[in-house]
């Protein structure tokens, strides 16, 4: 059997993601950083380090908030989300690691909307490939993928992160 992953340069992806990021910092200095666990949590944490943000680091755990709960069960990884910053009022980045249906980022608005009330929430994504099933569009992404619906993109990590498609 014979693998057909295909791998991407993070960096590459990384980069160009904090390159679009970083207006919303300049408009925004303010702003809170909430990645989604895990993958958005990481990527999240690196660009929270590289701009050096006041307002601690967030994390967002939406286990609980998946619409395909009963289907999958209970997820391995279920931890509570970690937003030690004030969010009412503030502009929120959320971070995911790769966008596709819209889902997760339906769930992890509700999750967020538990702590606060932000005053704008702005999506940073590391890819997006596209085919969504909810309405939602980044702010910014590091790689846009126009993907056939079989193939998977993943994130691994934290250190070193890669990305691979199947």
């Amino acid at each position: 059997m014979t693998d057909s992953s295909e791998s991407f340069d993070v960096d590459a992806a990384l980069a160009a993601l904090t390159a679009q990021v970083e207006p919303l910092i300049v408009a925004h200095p303010d702003a809170v950083i909430v990645g989604v666990e895990t993958g958005g949590a990481w990527i999240g944490r690196r660009l929270h380090d590289h701009f050096d943000l006041a307002s601690p680091m967030c994390s967002i755990n939406i286990s609980f908030y998946r619409d395909d709960f009963s289907m999958v069960g209970l997820h391995p990884s279920v931890g509570p989300s970690h937003i030690p910053a004030d969010i009412d009022g503030r502009t929120v980045i959320l971070v995911d690691d790769v966008l596709y249906t819209g889902r997760t980022v339906r769930a992890a608005l509700n999750e967020l909307f538990d702590y606060g009330r932000p005053a704008a929430v702005k999506l940073a994504v590391l890819v997006d490939r596209g085919a969504r099933e909810l309405p939602f569009a980044p702010d910014a992404a590091g790689l846009k993928l126009d993907l056939a619906k079989g193939r998977q993109i993943k994130l691994t990590g934290p250190e070193p992160l890669r990305l691979t498609m199947r």
